[in-house]
């Protein structure tokens, strides 16, 4: 009876599959439903079996996470405590330079006015390095006005129209800015030469220029105020005192362009000058 069983058995199954063959070539699309509905079914299932080892993986992902964050707070902690220290000097100093302005009757410059401006041309090449932004004479756009980055300077507006207006950056091979290193307070002439390092020229031979050290603006010349942010001391070299720069011009959206007040001041020195001739 078990042989006889087991050859029935056989014969069935054998049919079975001869018979869903035969749907299959008629009617492909039942085979599909049938395993949708197998996979819907056992959906529920799987999801139950995969919760343990996804919690697994969020607890060693939160543990990790924690060791992470004990070792950010500590960083953290480190430099609040010199940010505090730095706030506590700065205070002192704030302090200390108003009872100096109070003591000499320091005028103080006129408050400085910015636009802030979209980058809408690059105007880059082999012998140029300027930009083109969306404001001009309509939007109170001067030329010789400043061009600034959160970084630092970037140039200075070369030419104005009616709703745009150009910047001629500080390392076109044009540019020439008065500057000084911020430490020794040795004056120099930052040369532009349309490459992203421009150079240090008039630099005394005694001058020190360690590198790292900052490079800022002198003020003189009356087209930038005194103390504007530029670059590091970069190399020094055969090929003279490269700086790089805070600011650059690569994948720039806006830039603003701060009146310091300067043009006017410009203006009546050169017609001074002019009448004394």
């Amino acid at each position: 009876m078990r042989s006889l069983a087991q050859r029935f058995a056989f014969l069935l199954l054998l049919g079975a599959s001869v018979g869903l063959l035969m749907v299959g070539r008629t009617d492909p699309q039942i085979f599909e439903r049938a395993r949708m509905s197998v996979l819907d079914a056992t959906a529920p299932l799987l999801d139950a079996m995969s919760r343990p080892i996804a919690t697994a993986q969020d607890l060693v992902e939160q543990a990790r996470g924690l060791a992470h964050l004990h070792d950010e707070n500590a960083r953290l902690r480190a430099e609040n405590a010199r940010l505090h220290n730095w706030y506590n000097a700065a205070r002192t100093l704030i302090a200390e330079n108003g009872q100096l302005r109070d003591l000499l009757h320091f005028v103080a410059d006129n408050p400085a006015r910015s636009v802030t401006a979209r980058v809408i041309g690059d105007a880059n090449g082999p012998f140029l390095r300027s930009l083109l932004v969306n404001a001009g004479a309509r939007d109170g756009i001067e030329r010789g006005q400043s061009a600034m980055t959160g970084n630092g300077l970037l140039g200075r507006v070369a030419s104005v129209g009616e709703r745009s207006a150009r910047i001629l950056l500080i390392n076109d091979l044009n540019s020439r800015i008065p500057v000084l290193v911020e430490a020794s307070r040795a004056r120099a002439v930052l040369a532009g030469d349309n490459s992203d390092r421009p150079r240090l020229t008039y630099l005394s031979a005694n001058a020190d220029v360690p590198v790292g050290a900052r490079i800022v603006t002198s003020g003189h010349g009356g087209v930038f105020p005194p103390g504007l942010p530029i670059g590091t001391v970069d190399e020094i070299g055969d090929a003279g005192v490269r700086v790089r720069l805070f600011t650059s011009s690569h994948r720039l959206e806006y830039v603003r362009l701060v009146d310091f007040g300067l043009n006017g001041v410009v203006s009546r020195t050169r017609a001074a000058a002019t009448s004394g001739r």
